[in-house]
């Protein structure tokens, strides 16, 4: 493993940074970083003894023989240009975790929706099984009491981040690509650029490991050809390699279904965490499991066990039989099919919606105004920028005007100062109320149980 004396991570406070900074400091680097705003995100990492510091200053890095950044950091930023200026060692966060992989087998998660979900059930299966794998998901989950783990055994499990396409740095022997959207448009202008980073993603899957690719998704019919070695196709498709049949769903209680492996029934496997598309990104997991040499028997006995990550569908029962559901969702398919598991509950639904970056809001405008048509009563607020500049012309008002435009008729635009009070105003007994987005309205529902709560006593 190279080594380096003292590592510097900008913008340590994410949920990805953080995780790496925590396996990093475990290998016994030295470790420091810093972040715009503290966060119990970086109170943990400080009480592992880490170095954080608030705000971003060009003498942060003093010392560090080398920095870490995320695509979201900009080169502008003081702590990139000084190392940049001071010839130190620069690396992007997924090259940092190659460093982290030397000498492990990789298993890395792709897709433009459900990785977080997929990585953590890869995750526990193989951490319940006594893998002892390294892990970096993109969302706290219960069974690691957080988002990352030091692990010593010989596997690697890492969510591959598509974005800024440096999910192409990995060489796994395991690849899972869950679909692909419409998504990251700023960075790689057409469609066709996306569908074929997916493809080189699919064939740098090494010669003795197994490519999982989502026989569900259309775009990757279209691209899904690994010529260094096996393919196994999953999803509900009556072609694919692992198939779910029979599936039952039940609600917000999850979902059970029989499980065939090239035509032969497995058995039937029960998950706790709702939705079909759940279900189908459970059986990539099942599948690399298998692969690996689980026994069946024991995969369905520990799966169950997965209650999500954080901020996927996490509900909370209010006072006056008001359920809030809190999700990460942030793309019009991710909002459509959050919404859905709430659409036959008889239930009004009130939906809050932070845009996440000016970029997405620009080149998704027509579809967020398709997702919510589940919403009875729908709030946006103000675009959370995740570092962007703002782009002219560019606002949430947008995605308010698009839903109006496709015939939504109760669509308000509210500050995010101002919605608990708007809500206080509209919310029912019996409704359900989504709060969704992937910045900081993720502490909304913290205030509204306490408003609520408080309000009812």
């Amino acid at each position: 493993m190279r080594r380096f004396n003292k590592v510097h991570f900008i913008g340590i406070g994410g949920i990805g940074m953080s995780g790496l900074a925590e396996v990093f400091h475990c290998h016994g680097y030295e470790v420091q970083g810093s972040d715009l705003k503290e966060s119990k995100v970086t109170d943990r990492l400080k009480a592992m003894g880490i170095d954080v510091k608030k705000g971003h200053r060009a003498e942060n890095i003093d010392g560090a023989d080398l920095v870490v950044y995320s695509s979201s950091i900009p080169e502008k930023n003081p702590e990139f240009s000084q190392a940049k200026a001071k010839g130190v060692n620069i690396m992007r966060r997924i090259e940092a975790l190659n460093i982290l992989a030397e000498g492990r087998d990789v298993i890395a998660v792709s897709g433009t929706h459900g990785k977080t979900t997929t990585t953590s059930l890869v995750s526990l299966l193989l951490i319940e099984a006594g893998l002892d794998p390294a892990v970096f998901i993109g969302a706290d989950v219960h069974f690691l009491e957080g988002n990352a783990r030091y692990g010593r055994g010989n596997l690697l499990v890492t969510e591959a981040d598509e974005s800024d396409g440096s999910f192409l740095l990995l060489d796994p022997l395991y690849s899972v690509s869950t679909n692909i959207d419409k998504e990251h448009m700023d960075y790689y202008v057409t469609m066709d650029k996306v569908i074929d980073a997916y493809r080189r993603f699919i064939r740098n899957t090494k010669y003795n490991g197994c490519a999982f690719v989502c026989a569900d998704d259309e775009r990757l019919k279209s691209v899904s050809v690994s010529p260094n070695g096996r393919m196994l196709r999953y999803g509900l498709a009556s072609d694919a390699d692992i198939r779910a049949g029979n599936v039952r769903l039940f609600g917000m209680n999850g979902s059970e279904f029989d499980v065939h492996l090239k035509g032969k029934k497995l058995g039937r496997v029960s998950l706790s965490i709702p939705g079909i598309h759940n279900a189908v990104n459970s059986l990539a997991a099942i599948g690399i499991a298998l692969d690996l040499g689980l026994e069946f028997d024991f995969i369905k006995e520990k799966i169950v066990s997965f209650r999500g990550a954080d901020r996927r569908f996490n509900v909370t029962r209010l006072e006056s039989d008001v359920l809030m559901i809190d999700d990460y969702a942030h793309h019009p398919t991710e909002i459509r099919a959050t919404l859905m598991a709430m659409n036959s509950s008889g239930k009004r639904i009130v939906t809050v919606f932070q845009p996440h970056r000016y970029s997405r809001t620009k080149y998704l405008r027509e579809q967020f105004g398709r997702c919510f048509d589940m919403a009875d009563h729908l709030v946006i607020t103000d675009i959370y920028s995740a570092d962007e500049n703002p782009l002219d012309g560019v606002s949430a008002r947008d995605i308010c005007d698009s839903a109006k435009e496709c015939g939504h008729k109760n669509v308000h635009f509210i500050r995010k100062d101002d919605i608990i009070k708007h809500l206080t105003s509209v919310i029912r007994p019996g409704d359900a109320l989504f709060i969704l987005g992937a910045g900081d309205i993720g502490e909304l529902p913290g205030k509204i149980i306490k408003v609520f709560n408080d309000t009812a006593k």
